[in-house]
Order: C-alpha cells, then structure tokens, then sequence
C-alpha cells in the first residue's frame, strides 16, 4: 500500500522559511515525477513544484525563486524548502505523483497534508 506523509508545516511570519517533508512507503519516488501541491481554502489544488526521476525541476511562477524543491533517493523522501514566505502562501501542502501534463495523475492517494500558514 502507497503512503505518503507530509509534515514540517506550520504558522510562520511573512518572509519566513519552512521545510516541507513528505516521507513516502510503497513507492519509489526516485522513479516517479513528484511533486508538492497547493490548496487555499475554497480554491482548487495547485502544483507548484514537481521533480522528475532525472532531476528536472519546474516550478509555478507564483514560488520560482523562492521555493526549492529536492529529493533525497536514499531516505525516499521529497522536500520543499519554502523562503520569503508571503500571506499567499497559505494553504494545505501535498506531495503526490505528476502526470506528463503536469496534473495530479491519481495514481496515489493523497495524504493529509500539512497545514502552512503565513502571517502578515
């Protein structure tokens, strides 16, 4: 059975820094595209990074520059490091697989994620 768990979240001032986890079991991430979403409240999940099983990198415009996402094979775990944090930043953080058109693929689960809150 797939699992992936999120954590590192939680309630930072505007311009601060976070580092999302996502620990995962049943998969390898290292062989998936892998990415980390978004969702603000009443507004749809985002992707704002993804990385690929070769180490290609994209992100949103909305976080290039500011957010940094990586992949240690040997932990089989997924990070985000997230600076200069901003209000808008705030929402529930996901990791989850990537389809080729950059949408959630559905082929896991989500998990529960981890609640990141930014203050002004």
């Amino acid at each position: 059975q797939v699992q992936l768990v999120e954590s590192g979240g939680g309630l930072v001032q505007a311009g601060g820094s976070l580092r999302l986890s996502c620990a995962a079991s049943g998969i390898i991430l290292g062989a998936h595209t892998m990415g980390w979403y978004r969702q603000a409240p009443g507004k749809q999940r985002d992707l704002v990074a993804q990385i690929t099983g070769s180490g290609t990198i994209n992100y949103a415009d909305s976080v290039k520059g500011r957010f940094t996402i990586s992949r240690d094979n040997a932990k089989n775990t997924v990070y985000l490091q997230m600076n200069s944090l901003k209000p808008e930043d705030t929402a529930v953080y996901y990791c989850n697989t990537v389809g080729p058109d950059r949408r959630y693929d559905y082929r896991v689960s989500w998990g529960q994620g981890t609640q990141v809150t930014v203050s002004s």
